[in-house]
């Protein structure tokens, strides 16, 4: 189906002789969902399904072991090495097939980077040659839970490959498409990407073999063009094969270049390759460079590239890298790519191409890019999404049924969670009455979605979910068993978020000493009497804030405003390293403050998802946002924090404003309250103990499973 308004994107497109109904791809993603043995089994297949159902036009199998389990990188992931792995793909692929998307295996061997092989199986990392150590230690980024988890960490033995390790390989990769077609795949994508086998070969940064497959371009390719030519032999003219090859390798030194990738192009194109997946690679070693490459920070950063790879080859380009719909279909337009694959999006929304095609973009839940998925994997479990709970487990979540018997339920509190509870129970016919003691719904998400952008999107998608819904919204109204008494719900939950308690700290009570609250109550013109003692300013802030009328309006004026004025001092002290407190200093200092990171944890970033903590700690540490970690004794005084350090020394920041962003808890003081009034009560997000976006949307969705009498597992 194509749209008016996405007349390209929407548009059918081919590779090779596959035809496929639009230009929306899934991104091949290792996503740890096959079987213990590598196997595709119930979960694996559901997941894709419902991407087929959702409208996209190609789902493209992530990291499909052509020799498993050597070569592994991550724990459950899918295998073509055998024919005993063709019955599961076959089904995977009928499933697919019946909702009219096609879908390819990733041919894939993880060469240096198959870590998981190693410490797993023993199984020696497959290299062309002895790599450059990384520079940097992206492991600093750990909190110090996470660095327990990995104890047992043996350092891998590398196997610098001979010739016959390298016909092997090529004879691996021609079985493995031999028995995607035997399984009724619709082509493969060759990874040769990422530092994986074939890239660590294309690279000149690991690659410094003096052979006929080191040295020049020419012979760094050769293990590429081989493989390539060993598929299309085994499958034969007819049969889509493509490689998926790097743009660039991200601040490593020597490494591979948009030179490189444009000769690499060609070279795939000239040995029979029917199109190109255009991607980037990074300097492991670097944090903040996770997110610099195949799964960047920034909005269409691969794109420039992807076009002028598209400009070298006669061959589709598939384009990826954070792409929004409008900017991917412009792209096409302007043939600059002919294809945009999509990862994240596609977590959060299978449905996307559907709803595109339908003319329903607002109704797409938005991706937070948030990092929850990608860092679940680097964490050693499997693929979730923060602000959709089915993903992965839509074997799981039967599709929501209309009630036979709707009932009435009441949802106390209007943040995420009790949004999200609300828009879910209205999904399936019940009667919703959802009770917020505020002006506006949103809870801490409103502030959240100051201090970070895609916040904001979803923000705005749940208030326009819960307003479509016909839900019963009662605004700045607070709950009681007398309200609910006269409401006679059939059940409640509770989402009422934390209690933010100001910790003992010394000089804690003094006016310049603002708490989580008293900040957002500066934000959005929420008035009180301390509020107003704090700062004189208030009044300003809130004056500006009231013109404005809607919650999407309020945050926008917000937003707006408080980049050039807001009711705080130049230099600013946080206590408090975890989310809100990283958060906020980064809120902060992109408005022109000074500000110093204090608390007594020591390593920051706690609540923060980890390929997020890696960017964010060292953008800010970059920017020159004080961070002090492991402080003692910390006081506050009228104009510094003092502290001592770990040798004992007194230490100190000067201040004109202090933020205390810690000292949350759970709060279940109304559920207690209801619970004892005779009233059935599910308790969810911050109100349980402080759990975030995630830990709202998911117990929202558990809560109306378990209200909704649907099977409930263990996650």
């Amino acid at each position: 189906m194509t749209s008016n308004v996405f007349p390209h994107l929407l548009s059918p497109g081919r590779i090779g002789t596959l035809k496929i109904r639009n230009r929306i791809a899934t991104t091949a993603m290792g996503v740890s969902m096959a079987e213990e043995d590598g196997s595709a089994g119930e979960r694996l297949i559901a997941y894709h399904e419902e991407q087929a159902k959702g409208g996209v036009g190609l789902i493209i199998l992530g990291a499909t072991a052509v020799a498993w389990p050597v070569g592994c990188v991550q724990w459950q992931q899918a295998a073509i090495s055998d024919d005993r792995y063709i019955p599961g793909l076959r089904k995977l692929a009928d499933r697919v097939h019946a909702h009219g998307a096609k879908i390819a295996a990733q041919l894939h061997h993880g060469g240096l980077v198959a870590g998981y092989g190693f410490q797993e199986w023993g199984h020696p990392l497959w290299a062309p040659s002895v790599p450059p150590p990384p520079r940097g230690d992206f492991s600093q980024y750990f909190l110090m839970e996470e660095l327990a988890g990995m104890a047992g960490y043996k350092v891998p033995e590398l196997k610098i490959l001979e010739q016959a390790d390298i016909d092997l390989a090529v004879r691996q990769f021609g079985e493995g498409a031999r028995r995607a077609k035997e399984a009724g795949l619709d082509g493969v994508e060759i990874h040769g990407a990422h530092g994986y086998l074939i890239q660590s070969f294309l690279s000149p940064a690991s690659n410094t073999r003096t052979d006929q497959y080191g040295g020049s371009r020419e012979n760094r390719a050769r293990l590429m063009r081989e493989i390539i030519a060993e598929v299309r032999r085994v499958v034969g003219p007819d049969y889509p094969v493509w490689i998926k090859l790097d743009l660039r390798e991200e601040g490593r030194i020597g490494g591979l270049t948009i030179e490189d990738a444009i000769f690499n192009a060609r070279a795939a194109q000239e040995a029979g390759a029917d199109a190109i997946t255009a991607t980037a690679a990074h300097e492991n070693g670097q944090g903040k460079l996770h997110t610099q490459s195949h799964t960047p920070h920034e909005d269409a950063l691969n794109l420039p590239g992807v076009a002028e790879l598209k400009r070298a080859v006669t061959i589709p380009v598939i384009g990826s890298g954070r792409v929004e719909p409008e900017i991917g279909d412009r792209a096409i337009g302007n043939d600059e790519a002919d294809f945009i694959s999509m990862g994240r999006k596609l977590l959060a929304d299978p449905h996307l191409p559907r709803k595109l095609a339908e003319g329903r973009r607002d109704e797409i839940r938005p991706c937070i890019y948030c990092y929850t998925c990608i860092s679940a994997i680097y964490m050693g479990v499997d693929t979730r999404c923060a602000v959709r709970p089915e993903c992965g487990r839509e074997y799981e979540f039967p599709a929501p049924a209309p009630a036979a018997s709707p009932r009435h339920f009441v949802v106390v509190g209007g943040g995420p969670g009790g949004m999200e509870a609300t828009r879910r129970l209205r999904e399936r016919g019940h009667k919703v009455t959802l009770i917020e003691s505020g002006e506006r719904l949103g809870g801490t998400l409103r502030f959240a979605a100051l201090a970070y952008e895609p916040n904001e999107r979803l923000l705005k998608w749940l208030i326009r979910e819960v307003e479509d819904s016909g839900a019963d919204v009662r605004l700045s109204t607070k709950a009681s068993p007398a309200l609910l008494a006269s409401l006679a719900p059939d059940a409640v939950i509770v989402a009422t978020g934390a209690r933010r308690d100001m910790p003992a700290i010394p000089g804690a009570q003094q006016d310049h000493v603002l708490s989580g609250d008293d900040l957002r109550g500066m934000m959005f013109g929420e008035s009180s009497d301390a509020i107003k003692r704090k700062t004189s300013l208030f009044t300003r802030l809130a004056t500006k804030v009231g013109a404005a009328t809607g919650a999407s309006a309020n945050i926008d004026l917000v937003r707006k405003a408080t980049r050039a004025w807001m009711p705080l001092g130049d230099k600013v002290v946080i206590i408090g390293g975890e989310l809100v407190g990283i958060e906020l200093a980064e809120f902060l200092h992109e408005r022109g403050r000074e500000v110093t990171l204090v608390d007594e944890t020591p390593r920051f970033g706690a609540g923060l998802t980890l390929l997020r903590r890696m960017r964010l700690l060292q953008e800010l540490d970059e920017h020159g946002v004080r961070f002090v970690p492991g402080a003692q004794n910390i006081a506050i005084g009228k104009d510094a924090v003092t502290w001592a350090d770990a040798g004992g020394a007194a230490q100190s920041a000067a201040c004109d404003t202090v933020i205390v962003a810690k000292g949350a808890s759970g709060d279940t003081a109304l559920a207690d309250e209801l619970t004892a009034a005779g009233f059935v009560v599910h308790t969810i997000g911050d109100a349980t103990g402080v759990s975030y976006i995630e830990g709202a949307m998911w117990g929202a969705a558990e809560a109306v499973r378990q209200i909704a009498g649907e099977k409930v597992e263990a996650a």
